[in-house]
């Protein structure tokens, strides 16, 4: 009878393949390069301008209200942030984020050419919606030397 040989007992193997991690990776950030662009989504408008202090960076992101020349109102939450919202919709869906989360500050930002009242009737719903206070945005004014 012949001998067996005698294996030798294996180790296990202490090294792991990260390629493919680091192909998955790369795949989700060529993705996200891409899709983030597309994200940024707003209503033009041509903001007055004033000189103000910036909000600290500290804060929640804010509840903006856009007020455009027509006098349609938009608001950057919900599933259509670049679709007109009316004065009910607007009341309901403010209230519910400041129930969620109460500190979420609220800004109005309203083109240079809308009408006082539009900007004022937006203002009375927030607050109607329960926010304790309504910020306006604003652009920073042009430099001095660059008068019209």
């Amino acid at each position: 009878m012949a001998c067996m040989p005698k294996h030798k007992k294996r180790r296990p193997m202490s090294e792991i393949n990260v390629v493919p991690y680091i192909d998955v990776m790369l795949v989700l950030l060529v993705i996200f390069m891409i899709t983030a662009p597309l994200l940024t989504q707003g209503v033009n408008v041509e903001l007055p301008q004033a000189e103000a202090e910036p909000m600290s960076g500290e804060t929640d992101e804010p509840l903006v209200v856009t007020v455009t020349v027509g006098g349609d109102y938009y608001l950057n939450v919900g599933d259509e942030p670049d679709e007109p919202i009316d004065h009910q919709m607007l009341v309901t869906r403010v209230a519910a984020v400041l129930r969620h989360k109460p500190k979420t500050p609220v800004m109005v930002r309203g083109d240079t050419h809308v009408e006082y009242g539009k900007v004022v009737v937006a203002m009375a719903l927030l607050q109607k919606a329960g926010a304790p206070s309504v910020g306006l945005i604003t652009d920073a004014p042009e430099e001095v030397g660059k008068k019209r």
